[in-house]
């Protein structure tokens, strides 16, 4: 994004712009920026074409302003948390639109359809406006869910053309595993007429199988282009940290998180031999054979989860966190199909089921949403990943650590073979933005550095993870780079607690951890200590600074 006339002026404007110390402006204002970050439509899609982004400059440069005029001395720390959500958001809209630019890189981009929904509060990676949430319908359709479909199915084919336009990018690895993503949309749509066929909509099934005969059109258009490409798909090290920092709010670098997640790998190896040290006369887990034992076990494992959260005092449990979870317990599968989770769920799903504190966060969303105008919506473009799967990953060790597996202590076996699995597929993806190693090698790290060759079992999973952490910065390591910050708000928050003869609370810890939201773990921490992190002062400096992201 180069700096036009009216850019230098509205910068220039800033400085001099009349302070608002008015918080309820701020919301008024992200509320607008909410309504413009959706992109116009330009036959029937969202238009991500370059030209609209150059038009629409001006206006986020405006939001941008308004934004750093705030006067907030006054304001409250939860007040100020705030502002600097906003400001994440605003700097991920310039990051999108100047490096990352994943409607010019990135094929997957124009993945529409989604036949299930997300575990955390929107969907991961880039994600185009306007999608086709599949699993949002009940079939047979109603005559009006009929209608919605038709306008969902509609985007398809226009999306699709103006993709032939925008992707003009040389990312080869983006490409060539973009493809993939497409030619599931179209195995998807195909199937789609069976549960439509017998509703006599005309347009409806027209609308189908225009979508099927333009998504193959699409694919065949990428392997024609895909021999072309050949540039790297990685930020770079420079890129990385500063999406990281300025959009994410993670007080850690590229190097920082690189240091982290090799000391997480070698702790979750160490910890896993002790583990099995100690349990060496303790028979083994034995995997479960078929669907009847796989439901008993699931069934038995979550009852006794939930108990223990509630009778541990471990954080409050209300009513709906039941139905989150036990609608999330998982099937059988057989041996030879399983992948990473589901061997470890075949033998014990407690840890899987500790990392579904997900769906409790999301049921919390829909029955008990934030009052904060800020907050009641998922973030954009990920910003919410070091605190949802940053907590998801830390509960399986704290929860673990608080007895959870005091009646089988095999299972806490498992919780330190998922924390290395994670800590190498960071790793990789890390390498995989610093265009150190290939998609194809950090996956290696990713699977040859997960315990007991969990990770060689099929290649879906490798790939499905891998290609999302190529796609969206920082989603690889944030699982573990959360987690230490939850360990560092815990400290921070037992440290007070010590200082004002106060009893640490861990029930009280993980409530106010829920009503803080989904927001970058450094800002909750902020809001729960009273504590600013010193990083966000140099965030704020770069945000005045003139087209810092452009100067790199």
């Amino acid at each position: 994004m180069k700096l036009t006339l009216i850019s230098v002026v509205l910068i220039f404007y800033s400085f001099f712009a009349t302070a608002n110390s008015d918080f309820n402006e701020l919301e008024s204002l992200f509320t607008q920026w909410r309504a413009f970050e959706a992109p116009p439509l330009h036959q029937l899609a969202p238009d991500y074409r370059e030209q609209t982004f150059q038009k629409r400059e001006p206006e986020w440069l405006t939001f941008k302003t308004k934004l750093l005029a705030f006067d907030r001395k006054n304001w409250t720390v939860a007040q100020q948390v705030d502002w600097f959500v906003m400001l994440s958001e605003i700097n991920g809209y310039e990051f999108n639109a100047n490096i990352l630019k994943p409607w010019q890189r990135d094929p997957a981009f124009y993945k529409q359809v989604w036949t299930y929904q997300s575990d955390v509060p929107a969907h991961e990676g880039p994600t185009p406006h306007y999608v086709t949430e599949l699993w949002t319908y009940q079939f047979p359709l109603s005559e009006e869910e009929q209608k919605r479909l038709v306008t969902d199915l509609s985007r398809i084919a226009p999306l699709q053309q103006q993709a032939k336009i925008n992707l003009t990018g040389n990312a080869k690895e983006l490409w060539i595993a973009g493809i993939r993503d497409i030619q599931i949309q179209h195995d998807v749509l195909l199937k789609l007429y069976t549960l439509i066929e017998n509703t006599g909509n005309e347009v409806l099934i027209a609308q189908q199988q225009e979508a099927v005969a333009s998504t193959q059109e699409f694919i065949n258009w990428l392997q024609k282009k895909a021999p072309e490409k050949s540039g790297p798909s990685g930020l770079g090290i420079e890129h990385y940290t500063w999406y990281q920092q300025n959009v994410h709010m993670m007080p850690m670098s590229w190097a920082d998180e690189e240091r982290l997640l090799r000391r997480e790998l070698n702790r979750a190896w160490s910890s896993l031999k002790l583990e099995e040290q100690r349990n060496k006369d303790i028979p083994q887990l034995v995997a479960v054979k078929n669907a009847d034992e796989f439901d008993q076990l699931a069934t038995r494992s979550a009852e006794y989860f939930l108990n223990f959260l509630d009778e541990e005092d471990i954080v409050t449990v209300p009513d709906y966190f039941k139905p989150a979870l036990f609608d999330k317990l998982g099937s059988f599968v057989p041996e030879e199909s399983r992948h990473f989770f589901h061997i470890g769920s075949h033998l014990d799903p407690t840890p899987l089921y500790s990392h579904f504190y997900h769906w409790f966060e999301l049921a919390i969303m829909v029955n008990d949403p934030s009052p904060r105008v800020l907050r009641k919506q998922s973030l954009l473009y990920n910003i919410f990943d070091s605190r949802n799967e940053g907590t998801a990953t830390a509960v399986e060790e704290i929860f673990m650590h608080a007895g959870l597996y005091d009646h089988n202590p095999r299972a806490r076996e498992i919780v330190w073979v998922m924390l290395a699995q994670r800590a190498a597929r960071g790793l990789g993806s890390l390498y995989a933005h610093a265009n150190q190693m290939t998609m194809e090698d950090a996956g290696d790290i990713h699977m040859n550095y997960t315990p007991r060759g969990w990770m060689k079992t099929e290649p879906d999973l490798l790939i499905f993870e891998q290609h999302l952490y190529l796609r969206q910065p920082g989603y690889g390591t944030s699982y573990v780079t959360g987690k230490i910050l939850l360990d560092a708000a815990m400290l921070q928050k037992a440290k007070q607690d010590e200082e004002q003869n106060k009893t640490f609370s861990l029930k009280s810890f993980f409530d106010e951890l829920n009503s803080i939201g989904g927001i970058p773990i450094a800002l909750g921490t902020w809001e729960m200590t009273g504590e600013k992190p010193e990083f966000l002062n140099d965030v704020e400096k770069t945000a005045r600074s003139k087209s810092s992201l452009n100067a790199m």
